[in-house]
């Protein structure tokens, strides 16, 4: 067993959706692990998801290792923030004078980076709103709209979105966090998988003692 090639763009043979995300990147605001995969509708790159991403900004959205990211799902950037101290009109796009009141970048609310962590499932059209930091292992429900932080290995929904449940107890939860099965070589992976799919602890732990 080999798995497929991480450096392919497209690695299901005839399917042009499913896409691993790094291979399509252009902007170098963004920033995948391998293996996390979008699942386009209509073929469209996973870039056109990520809105209002202003390069000079200088936020980025950074995603980790073996992430599922289903159709339509979207991730709104700082550069859609507008300024809250006054009007919150933005008068300097226009031009025609307007341009005098652009404000500084001190001046808009930014939110920072947005981090995904490792092995994420994020449901069909979940929003996720600027400066958000999801953990290892979080599970974000179908048309959530995430709005703050989200802790590993937790399952949210709603909108705004709400903690559902904890997928383990958190004993299992740490050492999870540092078995970090995602961080191992692809060959490790792929003698340990039945264990990594099925969540067997003991399997997991044989696995962080062989050495990685």
């Amino acid at each position: 067993m080999t798995g497929p090639n991480p450096r392919e763009a497209y690695p299901i043979p005839g399917n042009k959706n499913v896409q691993f995300i790094n291979n399509t990147i252009t902007k170098p605001g963004i920033i995948i692990g391998d293996y996390s995969y979008y699942d386009a509708l209509n073929g469209e790159s996973f870039e056109e998801q990520v809105l209002y991403h202003y390069e000079m900004l200088g936020t980025k959205l950074i995603i980790g290792k073996f992430c599922s990211i289903a159709p339509e799902t979207r991730f709104i950037m700082s550069g859609g923030n507008h300024r809250m101290d006054g009007s919150t009109y933005p008068f300097n796009l226009f031009g025609n004078g307007w341009e005098a009141h652009t404000p500084t970048l001190e001046q808009l609310p930014l939110k920072g980076d947005t981090v995904v962590g490792n092995d994420v499932w994020i449901g069909r059209r979940a929003t996720i709103m600027p400066g958000v930091r999801i953990g290892d292992g979080a599970i974000i429900g179908a048309e959530a709209v995430v709005v703050k932080d989200v802790p590993p290995y937790t399952i949210i929904g709603g909108n705004p979105a709400k903690e559902i449940r904890k997928r383990y107890d958190p004993n299992i939860i740490q050492e999870l966090l540092e078995i970090r099965w995602w961080d191992a070589d692809i060959e490790l992976i792929n003698r340990f998988m039945g264990a990594i799919v099925s969540g067997d602890m003991e399997m997991l732990r044989q696995m962080k003692n062989e050495g990685f």
